[in-house]
């Protein structure tokens, strides 16, 4: 069978979305739901709801429906999104060596469009109390009142994208976001939950890869591979028999101290390979 290496190290990126305080984000969430009326809620004061609706639809650009503007980090400039500053700033009209374009993930500070209160980069204003974006990514710093477009952040891709997230799916090996209903690849869900293309996962047993790229789970019941492993390191003699390491299972997560061995290592609680040491 020969060595298997099935230690990668998990790339998977977790994307906090906490907004700074439970009432203001339990009254936001509200305006997500488009059944949604004041007098529905009994806790929630009417004025609230048409404090943070006010001005909906009514402020933006070409681009982006929404309540704020932003500061290029870059240039220090005000300008309605970051597609207004790339258009000013990068344009052929421009000196070459001034081109540049926004960083998004790199805006700081927002102006609100109804009070005019410049303050960092949040949901709702500060000072007047107005959503500035009905759809918020505090990692994008994306804020936008249309919601018609079905925004939302793929942590695979570190963007937003729009179409909604129940129509498309992010590949866990080729890194993509696919449309499910115009994709002509296959999709395969794996028993860890993550997706991933079929003809990418066939290349990867092509090359003997038998875990997720992603958490590092097993693809697939590997235990009569285990078992096949089991016999071939009996077989190998270890120069090492008083070292000992601790490893963690990539496949139930337990950790164990165990004989260091040259070609891999068992976990003690699900006796899996798929370990690496810690």
């Amino acid at each position: 069978m020969g060595a298997m290496d099935l230690q990668f190290e998990s790339t998977a990126v977790q994307h906090g979305q906490a907004k700074l305080n439970v009432e203001e984000h339990a009254l936001v969430s509200l305006l997500s739901d488009e059944n949604y009326t004041a007098e529905k809620i009994e806790d929630v004061d009417s004025d609230d709801y048409e404090r943070l609706e006010k001005g909906i639809m009514q402020y933006g650009c070409a681009h982006y429906r929404r309540r704020c503007r932003i500061r290029a980090p870059c240039c220090n400039e005000i300008f309605d999104c970051r597609h207004c500053h790339n258009e000013a700033k990068n344009s052929i009209e421009v000196d070459a060596v001034k081109r540049h374009e926004l960083p998004r993930h790199e805006v700081q500070q927002v102006i609100c469009s109804l009070c005019g209160t410049e303050q960092e980069v949040r949901e709702v204003c500060i000072n007047c109390g107005v959503c500035m974006g009905k759809y918020f990514c505090e990692v994008c710093k994306l804020f936008d009142d249309d919601v018609s477009k079905q925004q939302y952040h793929c942590n695979g891709c570190g963007i937003c994208r729009i179409g909604g997230r129940e129509n498309f799916f992010h590949c866990s090996k080729c890194g993509n976001a696919s449309y499910l209903f115009e994709s002509t690849n296959g999709v395969s869900v794996l028993p860890c939950g993550h997706t991933i293309h079929v003809k990418c996962l066939q290349e990867m047993e092509e090359h003997c890869q038998f875990a997720c790229p992603l958490c590092s789970k097993s693809v697939c019941d590997m235990s009569k591979a285990w078992e096949r492993l089991d016999e071939e390191l009996a077989t190998v003699s270890d120069s090492c028999d008083n070292k000992m390491v601790h490893i963690l299972c990539n496949d139930c997560g337990a950790t164990s101290e165990v004989q260091f061995h040259l070609i891999a290592h068992k976990c003690q609680k699900c006796k899996s390979y798929n370990t690496r040491k810690i």
